[in-house]
């Protein structure tokens, strides 16, 4: 069994670094432990899988079989180690590519996802992949293209959990899904904090129009609220 390379090789720690879970992945973690009834026995899928570490919480919860993709070569391969390491390996499957793509025709109890969604394009950051963060002018480039797809990959009395910026529209979000027959709640809500280098870089226009409503800045600092969303077909959610 292939094991990850020691932290003291720097270029694997670079690496690893680049993936590090963020606020938004302890959250979605945190919010799917609070939901381990509908994760235990399921056959489940994350867009994004970044270092894996959602699909390790997922097995830990005792998930029938993991599904992740991610764009990302080095993701996949650390996340196939980090789901080796932990004992996940048998029930376990990654892939490299685009969205839906390597899923085409599956469908599954519960997918989760924490997706770039933050309104900027892609830019070098230094510690971080250029895809980190970046959502497109409007921050929703990925976001709509999850949701666009996410009805034909859900089985019968599925759900997904995602996180949401709330400065990127929760109102298109609703309505993306009312026309495709779900719904959604928030599960759970926080602030988190959002650095320099990302917030040199977020939509003028978002800016204006979210500051002192879901974008807060007090001097030198800001935080933007970040929701946990459970999204279900309209009727089904227990």
């Amino acid at each position: 069994m292939a094991h990850p390379v020691p932290a003291s090789d720097p270029a694997e720690a670079l690496r690893l670094a680049a993936l590090r879970p963020s606020e938004y992945t302890a959250a979605l973690i945190h919010a799917l432990q609070a939901r381990a009834d509908r994760v235990r026995g399921g056959a489940v899928l994350e867009i994004g899988s970044g270092s894996g570490v959602v699909l390790a919480a997922l097995g830990a919860l005792g998930a029938a079989s993991l599904c992740g993709i991610d764009i990302e070569e080095d993701a996949v391969d650390a996340g196939m180690l980090l789901l080796a390491e932990l004992g996940h390996g048998a029930v376990s499957e990654l892939h490299q590519g685009d969205m839906w793509l390597p899923v085409a025709g599956r469908r599954f109890d519960l997918i989760v996802a924490n997706l770039p969604h933050f309104p900027m394009e892609r830019h070098e950051v230094l510690g971080r992949r250029p895809t980190w963060s970046a959502g497109g002018n409007n921050g929703r480039a990925l976001l709509d293209r999850f949701l666009e797809g996410l009805d034909a990959h859900l089985l019968q009395g599925g759900c997904a959990v995602v996180t949401h910026n709330a400065f990127v529209g929760m109102d298109r979000t609703r309505e993306m899904l009312r026309a495709r027959g779900m719904t959604m709640a928030v599960v759970q809500s926080i602030l988190v904090g959002i650095p320099d280098e990302k917030m040199g870089r977020m939509t003028p226009s978002v800016l204006a129009a979210e500051l002192g409503r879901t974008l807060h800045r007090f001097g030198p600092y800001c935080f933007g609220e970040v929701n946990v969303l459970e999204i279900a077909r309209i009727g089904a959610r227990g």
